[in-house]
């Protein structure tokens, strides 16, 4: 029961992410390969909270979320300037440089020695220190980013994403301004993002830099690609699949080493034939 708790846990988290990054490259056609580090801003905002300061997790959360859409201005502002395949290299290079804060920036975060004792969340007379009451919490903050999202995807504000997604010198025409547009959703989806790092952090109760290498990038884009781009019951899909697919070839008998490669492999396969003939995705609208 602990293990299926564990991987419903894993899901809810993985499912925030997987919306979150969907509303920018599925909704609005940014390719953007850096949402693990703004995932690993919430995470390390709330663990040295939590552990130095001793903060309610919650109040970290908010924290997190703040200094997250700073950090993603910031950097939206610069990635606007460029387009395509130079948004996905300049994108790829923030990431790099947040990983390579978390690693050396050892007086803060430790470097790649992690933050351990993590304190689990509490809100008065509510504990979430054991795994199911701690899985009724992320399933519930998954339940609110989800229908906080359908809310964005489908008003007068998501219809320009989708706008721009299409044609943005065309929707310029009509007096839109497509940077405040890009950036707005950039920062939401950063913030978004920082609340699964929350989670992730106090959850294992543990984090080092090596949870949001580039390689959490590509999985999160995995997750967005194989559900279904611009398609936010395709993101829960993507996530669901992923996470379960792991657990699976532990029942194969291969060896851990050997079976992590696999998933690997098995992850490129996926992503190669879904490019060739469903780029999409399972429940996508949208081919990149």
């Amino acid at each position: 029961m602990e293990y299926l708790i564990h991987l419903a846990i894993l899901f809810a988290i993985y499912g925030i992410l997987g919306i979150s990054l969907n509303l920018v490259v599925g909704y609005t056609g940014l390719l953007s390969v850096t949402h693990a580090a703004f995932y690993g801003i919430g995470a390390y905002a709330t663990a040295i909270l939590l552990t130095s300061f001793g903060v309610n997790f919650f109040v970290s959360v908010i924290v997190a979320i703040v200094i997250s859409s700073v950090a993603a201005l910031l950097i939206g502002l610069i990635l606007s300037k460029f387009d395509d395949d130079y948004y996905a290299l300049a994108s790829f290079g923030f990431n790099i440089i947040i990983f390579s804060v978390f690693l050396n920036w050892q007086e803060l975060t430790r470097g790649p020695l992690g933050i351990p004792g993590i304190s689990k969340p509490s809100f008065f007379d509510l504990d979430f220190s054991s795994n199911l009451s701690f899985l009724g919490l992320s399933l519930a903050i998954l339940a609110l980013i989800y229908f906080a999202s359908s809310f964005i995807v489908n008003s007068s504000f998501g219809r320009v994403l989708k706008a721009i997604r299409e044609d943005e010198k065309a929707i310029q025409v009509f007096g839109y301004n497509t940077l405040y547009y890009k950036l707005a959703i950039f920062v939401i989806s950063a913030a978004m993002a920082a609340v699964a790092g929350s989670l992730f952090a106090s959850y294992i109760t543990f984090i080092d830099p090596s949870s949001f290498w580039l390689m959490e990038s590509i999985f999160i884009l995995a997750i967005v690609i194989l559900g279904g781009l611009s398609n936010l019951k395709g993101s829960l899909l993507g996530a669901l699949f992923l996470i379960l697919l792991p657990e699976a070839l532990r029942f194969v008998g291969l060896p851990n080493d050997i079976a992590a490669q696999m998933r690997q492999v098995i992850y490129g396969v996926i992503l190669i034939v879904l490019m060739l003939y469903r780029p999409q995705g399972l429940a996508g609208e949208y081919k990149l």
